[in-house]
């Protein structure tokens, strides 16, 4: 079988032809002839409209994806239309390659599927090409998923923030969590309302209609956009970070009897026990747990912190949205009773006025959290921590797209089955 039948049967460009190949041992590349069929005019690199030839420009290289351990080179001379409509002389449009890059749509898709699995340097240096060729594949890729995604049937979206390149640096992450389709939807630079108001005029008013749920945190920001853009939605807010907040109120509470304790002259009896107040009962075993049995003993503002913490796990086990609003009512009545609490009371504060978004979580039937968010989040750092290669900010929201987006990619032949 010749290799003029085996590309025509993995990969044919409509109005070229192959011709013939040659196999270079020394550099073990495979060279392989395209020509235009005869009377076939080209097509306009602008407009796509066909016009007649003008000259013939150099003869370039563009690379298919490898067989066998073998370079395969794909050898055409360019043509220059002169085009009637744009009224100019324009390079010809290729359909196996996009403008000047050297790498083959194909070879681009191929690669796109190996960045995916692999980093970025990893899929260069098992295919033998430059990082900027692995980058630009991945980049066509997602910008062809990008464009042929579908939006439509949005329903329930996670708005979250994580941070990169230290200091006061985010990226707003929009996130699709329906049952049926997870993915990341949108990046957005800061955390300000008017990047998530970009997100709102980039999904348009009729889609930001059809949202019956979204989760958040309880950052400002987000609320006001999400109260004023998405009226429609249950605005649902984050367990995961309510509960980091409880926990960040009791580490206070022993922080300041550590202190005081210290300032007295009493023993430490709070000394290397931060994870024993901090971790569940259920997950303390071996000599954490009798630790947390003899500090329980002892009448400290800390242990009394704890018990309250303790207490309000039980709120996630309601179902009945009235339940859940009885057991907040009496759980933030009773630590505002106690004034040796004043970190709980700031946090019970908080609730009371976040109340009925917390609620939201109960009227969702427990369907819809933030968990999935945070889910997401640890792949995009993992990503992130991965791109001390990438030049751009451009290239980073590429490869948390590429990653994340579960994006659409065109049909390949270059596979492994």
């Amino acid at each position: 079988m010749h290799i003029k039948t085996l590309l025509n049967h993995v990969t044919k460009f409509k109005s070229f032809v192959f011709q013939d190949s040659r196999l270079c041992r020394d550099s073990n590349k495979l060279f392989i002839h395209v020509e235009p069929r005869r009377n076939s005019k080209p097509l306009c690199s602008q407009c796509g409209y066909p016009g007649a030839v003008y000259d013939h420009l150099n003869q370039r290289e563009f690379l298919l994806p490898p067989i066998w351990n073998i370079v395969v080179i794909l050898l055409y001379t360019m043509r220059r239309v002169n085009c009637e409509h744009c009224g100019k002389v324009i390079v010809e449009r290729v359909p196996w390659a996009t403008g000047k890059s050297p790498v083959t749509k194909q070879f681009a898709a191929f690669l796109g599927s190996w960045a995916r699995k692999l980093s970025w340097k990893d899929t260069a240096e098992s295919f033998r090409v430059s990082w900027d060729i692995v980058a630009d594949a991945v980049t066509w890729v997602v910008e062809w998923g990008l464009a042929n995604r579908n939006i439509d049937n949005v329903t329930a979206i996670g708005v979250d923030e994580i941070q990169y390149h230290g200091g006061h640096n985010y990226l707003t992450l929009v996130y699709q969590i329906d049952r049926h389709c997870r993915r990341l939807l949108w990046i957005g630079k800061e955390r300000k309302k008017k990047t998530l108001y970009a997100f709102c005029d980039f999904m348009g008013e009729q889609r930001c209609k059809a949202i019956e749920f979204v989760c958040s945190d309880m950052w400002k920001a987000y609320i006001t956009v999400i109260a004023d853009r998405f009226s429609n939605a249950v605005h649902v807010l984050d367990r995961f970070h309510i509960v980091g907040h409880l926990n960040k109120a009791v580490d206070n509470v022993r922080r300041s009897e550590v202190k005081k304790l210290r300032d007295a002259g009493k023993p430490a009896y709070l000394k290397k026990c931060r994870w024993v107040f901090l971790k569940k009962k259920k997950r303390l075993w071996g000599k954490p747990r009798a630790r947390l049995r003899e500090l329980l003993e002892m009448n400290l503002r800390t242990v009394k912190a704890y018990l309250f913490k303790e207490d309000f796990d039980h709120l996630w086990t309601y179902k009945s949205v009235t339940w859940a609003n009885k057991f907040i009512n009496q759980w933030t009545k009773d630590v505002m009773r106690h004034r040796s609490l004043p970190e709980l009371k700031k946090f019970a504060r908080m609730i009371r006025g976040h109340q009925d978004l917390i609620l939201n979580y109960f009227r969702a039937k427990k369907e819809f959290s933030s968990g999935i968010v945070e889910g997401f989040n640890n792949k995009a750092k993992l990503t992130i921590r991965k791109s001390y290669g990438f030049r751009s900010d451009k290239l980073r929201e590429i490869a948390l797209y590429h990653t994340l987006g579960n994006l659409p990619v065109p049909e390949i032949t270059h596979r492994f089955v």
